[in-house]
């Protein structure tokens, strides 16, 4: 069930805008798609960006850390499958 509400277009600039009902819940700069079908037009939230960090200043923070050496590390069960289905060939 869905819950209908009334909007209203005004002149911004050059452009026109949609002023939207605080009900909604939208904030200031919230990016939405709109997309324009036969029957009119829908909007929904646009999908945020996945958030990344910049590990790049992190290099020598730690300097009593050290890598651990790759023989420590299980081979991966792919790997070891793929080794063998070549050298079954």
């Amino acid at each position: 069930m869905s819950k209908e509400y009334r909007a209203k277009v005004f002149k911004s600039g050059n452009s026109v805008a949609l002023r939207l009902p605080k009900a909604l819940g939208l904030k200031d700069g919230d990016e939405m798609i709109l997309r324009e079908e036969r029957s009119g037009f829908v909007f929904k939230p646009a999908e945020k960006p996945r958030k990344t960090i910049d590990v790049s200043g992190f290099w020598g923070k730690a300097p009593g850390a050290r890598l651990i050496p790759h023989g420590d590390f299980d081979e991966r069960p792919s790997a070891i499958a793929r080794r063998e289905a070549l050298k079954s060939r």
